[in-house]
């Protein structure tokens, strides 16, 4: 693959996963463990201020007194900023930023974001410095105050640092009836788009629910029965933004993220081992240097500190560029994407881009997946020596293991897959 070699972790930690800890409310993810939470990450910031925000789902409000909770008997001050985006309280991060939110995942979920007094997402060691602490003692004193401004103040830096006039456009908007229902509409007409909002009424269940960057057909729907120019999901945190053409066609992270690149001007990108082929062989057309991570945005975030690089992205539609921000913004993204078109129309300026085909599945495991599984498939690549490619990894927020194949045609990358497929199941006893 093109790029500098893939970046590894091997940390291991109890309750951390790729971001942050999540999962099903009442089952994996209590009111307990998120007051211990609170309590360990309010003592390793020296018993400070945590800017607190959450996404729309029911389960937020419950889950956020107890964090505020928790950080009240560790001697800190709780500042309580309601519903917002997730970039939003990277932005208002105090000494520590932290979202009651469970991202693209299903309304059943909630988890907690950490960010630190940089707007960082937490290092791996600093998990495990946090989980370490979850028995310690305390002895209370802090306070809980409340903000209402938050929202007001986030829109305004995104617009003067992001906006161009969009006056012409017609644009679907899907909230995902997540953090940005009413943010992100809001935001593109007062550039003058004519916007239609969908999934812009969350009601607490509704969150990622047919809608969003997860599932774009109602995007797809819209865009096409109301002529739109294009359309831009957001997920439920706001951190996720994928689009669709005019036609109704999926535009992902990757593709968008090669339009940015080439209009931004970059030398540098930072990408995800999910990327397309297709995108490693633009860049090396044009001659920008590509830096490849483990999947997670955090890991993108890593290596653009550490290369002092300013843009990189995933596939699953994190975008993330650190000119006048300091994490992956939905709607940064949205408003780059819309000023990078330049006349063009969202197909043409995804066309720049080969896109190799790929499949992609997901298969459940119990445990630890076995390193004979990361072997085969190595063994594989061996043999297929870049004309395509499989990657297994298990996911880092479902118990899941996702097989990925890709080669220059759909036949080709379904054969693959199904081979990948085999040799796991396999390895982990599985029955096909």
């Amino acid at each position: 693959m093109a790029g500098d070699p893939q970046v590894e972790t091997a940390t291991v930690r109890r309750y951390f996963g790729t971001d942050g800890v999540r999962g099903v409310v009442g089952e994996d993810l209590t009111v307990e463990l998120v007051e211990k939470l609170a309590r360990a990450a309010t003592i390793w910031s020296n018993s400070g201020r945590v800017f607190v925000g959450r996404d729309t789902r029911a389960s937020g409000v419950e889950l956020e007194e107890a964090f505020a909770r928790g950080v009240v008997e560790a001697g800190g001050v709780a500042v309580l900023g309601g519903v917002l985006p997730t970039p939003a309280v990277a932005l208002l991060a105090l000494d520590l930023g932290v979202v009651i939110t469970a991202s693209h995942n299903p309304p059943q979920y909630n988890g907690v974001k950490f960010f630190d007094h940089h707007g960082r997402k937490l290092p791996d060691a600093v998990e495990l410095e946090i989980e370490a602490l979850m028995d310690a003692k305390t002895s209370g004193g802090g306070v809980i105050d409340r903000v209402e401004v938050a929202t007001d103040s986030y829109l305004e830096h995104i617009l003067e640092r992001f906006g161009s006039d969009l006056s012409g456009l017609k644009l679907a908007v899907d909230c995902a009836n997540g953090a940005y229902s009413g943010i992100a509409p809001k935001a593109f007409s007062r550039l003058g788009a004519e916007v239609i909002a969908i999934a812009d009424e969350p009601d607490g269940v509704n969150i990622n629910d047919g809608c969003g960057a997860t599932d774009l057909s109602l995007l797809s729907r819209t865009v096409v029965e109301n002529e739109c120019d294009f359309g831009v999901a957001f997920d439920g945190d706001g951190d996720r933004m994928l689009a669709v053409t005019g036609g109704g066609e999926p535009v992902d992270g990757d593709q968008i993220l090669a339009i940015l690149t080439l209009h931004l001007g970059v030398e540098l990108v930072a990408v995800t081992k999910m990327t397309n082929l297709g995108f490693h062989k633009l860049m090396r057309e044009h001659g920008i240097r590509v830096l490849t991570t483990d999947v997670g945005d955090r890991y993108v975030l890593e290596a653009l500190w550490r290369e002092q690089g300013l843009l990189g992205g995933e596939q699953s539609g994190h975008i993330i560029y650190l000119k006048d921000h300091v994490t992956g913004d939905g709607l940064a993204a949205a408003l780059l994407l819309c000023s990078a078109l330049g006349g063009r129309t969202l197909a043409e300026a995804a066309a720049v881009m080969p896109r190799y085909a790929q499949v992609k599945r997901n298969l459940h495991i119990e445990g630890e997946l076995p390193r004979s599984a990361m072997v085969e498939a190595e063994q594989l690549n061996a043999e297929l020596d870049g004309r395509a490619r499989v990657l297994v990894r298990p996911s880092g927020t479902e118990p899941v293991v996702r097989l990925l194949a890709e080669a220059e045609t759909p036949i080709e990358a379904e054969n693959l897959c199904g081979r990948i497929e085999l040799l796991v199941r396999r390895e982990l006893g599985q029955s096909s």
